[in-house]
């Protein structure tokens, strides 16, 4: 009975990933949107990176199929192409997955209900911090010091001038 449900749970998620539809879709607009941003953005510096390195006439070299230099910049962007555009596809229908879907739209109910800190909180914070690292910083290089002298006077470290 089990193996039934792991069957129908992925083949629900690959029939998801080739429909057209939009799940809630007032719910959850900004979590959705901006996680949908991310992967294309992710995709695109991948088909970018793939674009860089791909070298069609090594993948098509054991073929014995030569290609002039101008096919191989056709076919090397029109692969990185393909997969942006896969790429971009795959980001729409994830984010419209229900699982994931509901997820996110619970993700972005829950950050609604943040007590953001105002502009002087989040900047007296921020200085309480940053003085507090200089702060344990300096305690930090202190003691180093401290310890180097007495490692060196008992011997135990070789004076850095020796």
């Amino acid at each position: 009975m089990a193996e039934r449900k792991d069957a129908v749970a992925s083949g629900s998620m690959w029939s998801e990933l080739f429909q057209f539809g939009v799940y809630k879709r007032s719910q959850g607009r900004i979590a959705r949107q901006v996680t949908f941003f991310v992967l294309v953005i992710l995709f695109a510096v991948g088909s970018w990176s793939l674009s860089r390195y791909l070298n069609p006439a090594w993948l098509l070299g054991w073929t014995g199929i030569e290609i002039s230099g101008n096919a191989n910049d056709a076919i090397r962007y029109g692969i990185s192409s393909a997969m942006l555009a896969i790429g971009v596809w795959f980001s729409f229908r994830l984010v419209n997955v229900p699982r994931f879907a509901d997820f996110l739209i619970a993700v972005e109910a829950e950050m609604n209900k943040v007590s953001w800190p105002t502009r002087p909180e989040l900047f007296r914070s921020s200085v309480v911090v940053i003085v507090l690292l200089l702060l344990l910083t300096v305690v930090l290089f202190v003691y180093d010091i401290a310890w180097r002298f007495l490692f060196e006077a008992l011997g135990i470290l070789g004076s850095p001038k020796e």
